[in-house]
């Protein structure tokens, strides 16, 4: 059984976040669809959901105040981060953080942080586990 189902999302302008997030999700491999008030990505079971906010002056969403953090994605290599994090920027994403190792997390962890208009805070990062890392660099 999956961790979650799915994730809803409340944004200010949907058609907008839609533009932001949609080569994102793509990107992920997930597939789209579209409903009356609102738009999803899944990729199998899981799935993430943009709804309009009930007041769109409510945001944006401040990072480190009760409520979202950010949500990793981890993905299969260094260069798929690198990859996602160009895509995200080119669709308007901001960078928080540009894709890095993360040595205080351990010697393998390579991330990057992005942020779009409403301040939804999205991570892409790659953890192998130390025998596949060690592998690897042999």
């Amino acid at each position: 059984m999956a961790l979650f189902d799915h994730l809803g999302i409340s944004v200010a302008d949907l058609p907008r976040s839609i533009a932001q997030y949609d080569p994102v999700m793509t990107a992920l491999g997930c597939t789209r669809r579209d409903a009356d008030d609102s738009v999803s990505w899944s990729l199998g079971e899981e799935e993430l959901i943009l709804f309009p906010a009930r007041d769109a002056e409510s945001g944006p969403h401040e990072h480190g105040q009760v409520g979202w953090q950010h949500l990793a994605f981890a993905v299969d290599s260094r260069d798929e981060v690198d990859r996602l994090h160009a895509i995200a920027v080119e669709a308007g994403w901001t960078a928080v953080r540009e894709p890095k190792l993360y040595p205080r997390f351990n010697e393998r962890y390579y991330a990057t942080f992005i942020e779009d208009d409403n301040g939804i805070r999205l991570e892409f990062m790659h953890n192998p586990p130390r025998e596949t890392a060690a592998q690897s660099d042999a």
